[in-house]
Formats: structure tokens, C-alpha cells, sequence
């Protein structure tokens, strides 16, 4: 029997076995494919380090372009506090006017001088908490001051010569039942006019109050004078007898005990929202006419001949038209608006007729636009006595939006008018002429909750 001398076997592989490429057409093939002769497991090892190295590359160029156009934006500069100054409760608010820094604290309020940052005086007689505060510079050392505390009452002080003297709380009442909370102060600018914004059980309204400034700087200088004639018999009775100086002491003792009265704001306006609109009252469209002609209500949409009949038949047709998606959002019933955004307005076309005499730097008017209106109210502050007692007051001047107007701003000129509507679109006003200068769209599904003036 014959047997092979080595054992059967694949035999081993060599040089002859391995691909042959053409020299002549090396330059043609894909370089890629020199790898498909190497086993799998080493493919796909060599795969995973491409892909990994690649996104590598990926995130370490996008990091360089971001640092290129962070380089490229303005640069923030940094700043850091000059001083400070300490305060003995906590401080919920502040405002400047003037070189005075008023702070409302948790039990009353404190004056600071803006050149050192030392304690002028404090007031803390009612230990209410103030959570806000409006201040105006009224001129010869004398400051108004507007403050809400933690109980919706609205404060009008006067700050003259390094003391606090309360003029009156504008919604205080004698029976605690009725009283309505302040849930917005205004102080225009000058301190000529002041509005609060009033809400009580089921409605709100606001109330515009003439504040007598020229009175009350009178009366300060007079207090003034009287105040230093008393500093100077305290010295003059220094160098008398000790009998004449006793008796001299409790004349200013008496005297800067009298508390000085100041005349209390008027109220001007009362100014409430606007009803929702019904059906109508008038028999036919004379009626309506008439009451175009007369100029009452224009821009409303009160002035219509609508039934009530029609619009519960408009109502019943789109509920039952847009059924599936009143369902899954909720429906939500129209009722009375309890919040309003107003600025006082400075003189212009659309407020001031060709006769009235105004000062350009003293409100003429006020323009206002409660929440979920799609109208922009203003209102003159020179109406009758008649008008002024009216429960209803009619605004002047409506400019409506096609949207519900979200949020307004107005600038330190008082040309110029900001409305952002719940569209997401901000219309720029020219006031002076009474005209949108532009529009703007912000994206989609956003909501603009406040706009100012830069």
C-alpha cells in the first residue's frame, strides 16, 4: 500500500495567489476597493474608524465657526457696581428722580442720596409692605411719589427736603367690603396726571387723577420759609434769657408739629372697558346714522343693524360648523375685560384740534387697550364736567387692530406707537400724522408679552 508522505491538507497560500493588477491600468481603479480583499471583520473595523474620525472632523469645524462668529458679534461689556448701599428691610422695588433713590421696603420706605448712596429719611408709620413705586421730579426739591403695598392700596406722597408727607390713598374707603384693588400705577412724566387701574369683585376700570402740583410747590415754600424763620428765633433765643428762651422753645415746637395739608388730586376721568357687542336697538338705519353723524361710538362696532336673532343663528351655524375643533381647544365665553395697559400721551394731530391751546410737554390725552380687545382707545383729558361724570365714557379716538392687541409701548417723544398684536405682528404708528410707518411678523406660534422703546 502506498501512502503520501504528508498529511492531506489546503496548501499554504503564496504570491501566485494573490490578485493581479494591471500596470496599465492602475490609475483607473478605485483605491476603495483595495480593501474588499481584506477579510470582513477587518472591513468593517476600518469602516467604523472612518465614520468615527469623519464625525470627528464634523463637530470640530462646526466648533471653529461658531467661535469665528462669536468673535465676529459685539462684545457684552461687563460692569460692575461703583457702590452699594444697605438697606434695614428687604427691598421689593425702586425708583429714581432727581439725586434721590426711593425703595419700597417690606415695612415702609427710605430715600437715598445718589452722590454718597447715605440714608436720607424713611417712612414706615402705616407698616404696610410697598411693592411698587412710580416718582416724578417736580422741581425745587419737591418729588411725587405713586407706591402700591401688599394689600392693593395706591400711596401718594410728596418728598420735600429730606422728608415723606402722605397726601392721600386714592382708593381708600370706609367700608373695607368695597374696597377695590390697584393693580397698576402710571405717573406721567412731570408728575402733571397719575392713573390707577382698579379692580373690584367682578369688573376693573381706571381712574385719571389731575394732580395739583403748583399748589403743592406753593405750599412747600411756604413751609419752607416758615421752618427756617423758626431756625432763626431758636438762635436769637440762645443768646436771650433762659426764661425768654423757654418760651421762645414752644412757639417752634407747636410750629413744626402742625402738619402741613396739601390740596388732594381730582379726578378726571373714569374710564371703563368696553361693553361685548349685542344685538342691536335701533328700529331701522336712520337710527344707526344718526348716531354716526353724531360722532358717538365710531369704531366700536356698536353701530350696527344686527339682531339678536342673527347672531344666535351666526353663532349656531359656526359651532356646529367647527364642532370637533371648539371640542378639543375649549371654548372659552366673551366676557368683560379686567386688565388694560395706557400711557399718557403727549400733544399731537390726531388729539388736538387747531384751536386748543396746549403746552408741548403736558398730556393731553391717554391711550388705552384692554386685554382681548382688538381696539386702541384714546382719550382727551380736557372732557366737560357732564362727560366726566358719565359712567360710559366714549373714547375720541379708536384705532382698531385685526388682532387683539397683546402689549403697547410708546416712546420718550410720545410720536411714536408700538402695538404687538396676539398674531405675533408689531405695527409701529406715526401718532403726530396717524399712520403705520411699519409691519412686522415675528414666527409662528409665538406671543410677544412686552415691547419698549430703546
Amino acid at each position: 500500500v502506498n501512502t503520501p508522505k504528508d498529511p492531506l491538507g489546503n496548501p499554504p497560500p503564496s504570491e501566485k495567489d494573490w490578485p493581479k493588477e494591471d500596470e496599465e491600468d492602475f490609475f483607473l481603479l478605485d483605491p476603495n476597493r483595495k480593501r474588499d480583499v481584506l477579510p470582513q471583520l477587518s472591513r468593517m473595523i476600518n469602516k467604523l474608524v472612518m465614520q468615527v474620525f469623519e464625525s470627528a472632523m464634523e463637530i470640530i469645524e462646526r466648533r471653529a465657526m461658531l467661535r469665528e462668529a462669536q468673535k465676529l458679534k459685539v462684545q457684552p461689556k461687563k460692569c460692575f457696581p461703583t457702590d452699594e448701599f444697605q438697606v434695614t428691610e428687604r427691598a421689593n422695588c425702586l425708583a429714581v428722580s432727581g439725586k434721590y433713590i426711593f425703595v419700597g421696603l417690606s415695612m415702609g420706605l427710605a430715600a437715598f442720596n445718589r452722590c454718597d448712596f447715605r440714608d436720607v429719611c424713611a417712612w414706615d408709620e402705616a407698616k404696610t409692605e410697598i411693592c411698587a413705586i412710580h416718582a416724578s421730579d417736580l422741581g425745587n426739591e419737591c418729588h411725587i411719589l405713586l407706591a402700591v403695598d401688599e394689600m392693593g392700596l395706591a400711596w401718594l406722597f410728596c418728598f420735600h427736603k429730606k422728608s415723606f408727607l402722605l397726601i392721600k390713598i386714592l382708593n381708600e374707603v370706609e367700608d373695607i367690603s368695597q374696597r377695590s384693588t390697584c393693580v397698576e400705577v402710571v405717573l406721567s412724566r412731570g408728575g402733571d396726571y397719575a392713573g390707577i387701574l382698579l379692580q373690584g369683585n367682578t369688573k376693573a376700570w381706571l381712574e385719571i387723577y389731575q394732580l395739583p402740583k403748583d399748589s403743592w410747590l406753593t405750599e412747600m415754600e411756604k413751609n419752607a420759609g416758615a421752618e427756617e424763620e423758626l431756625a432763626c428765633s431758636e438762635r436769637t433765643s440762645s443768646c436771650s434769657s433762659e426764661v425768654g428762651t423757654s418760651l421762645l422753645q414752644e412757639l417752634p415746637e407747636s410750629a413744626s408739629q402742625a402738619d402741613v395739608e396739601l390740596d388732594p388730586p381730582v379726578l378726571l376721568l373714569t374710564v371703563r372697558p368696553p361693553k361685548p357687542i349685542t344685538g342691536t336697538s335701533f328700529k331701522g338705519p336712520l337710527d344707526a346714522l344718526k348716531e354716526v353723524d353724531d360722532g358717538s361710538m365710531l369704531g366700536l362696532g356698536y353701530n350696527h343693524l344686527i339682531k339678536d336673532s342673527q347672531w344666535e343663528l351666526q353663532e349656531a351655524i359656526f359651532c356646529s360648523t367647527y364642532q370637533e375643533y371648539l371640542e378639543a381647544e375649549g371654548v372659552i365665553k366673551e366676557e368683560i375685560p379686567r386688565y388694560a395697559i395706557f400711557h399718557f400721551l403727549l400733544p399731537s394731530r390726531i388729539l388736538v384740534g387747531p384751536e386748543m391751546k396746549v403746552q408741548p410737554d403736558i398730556p393731553v390725552g391717554i391711550g388705552v387697550h384692554w386685554n382681548g380687545n382688538h381696539n386702541f382707545c384714546l382719550y382727551l383729558l380736557n372732557h366737560s364736567l357732564k362727560e366726566k361724570a358719565d359712567s360710559d365714557l366714549k373714547p375720541d379716538v379708536v384705532w382698531p387692530c385685526a388682532a387683539p392687541i397683546a402689549c403697547s409701548a410708546v416712546s420718550s417723544c410720545s410720536r411714536y406707537l408700538a402695538l404687538a398684536g396676539e398674531d405675533a405682528t408689531i405695527t409701529i404708528w406715526d401718532k403726530h400724522l396717524g399712520y403705520p410707518l411699519s409691519v412686522t411678523a415675528i414666527l409662528e406660534e409665538r406671543f410677544i408679552r412686552s415691547i419698549h422703546f430703546l
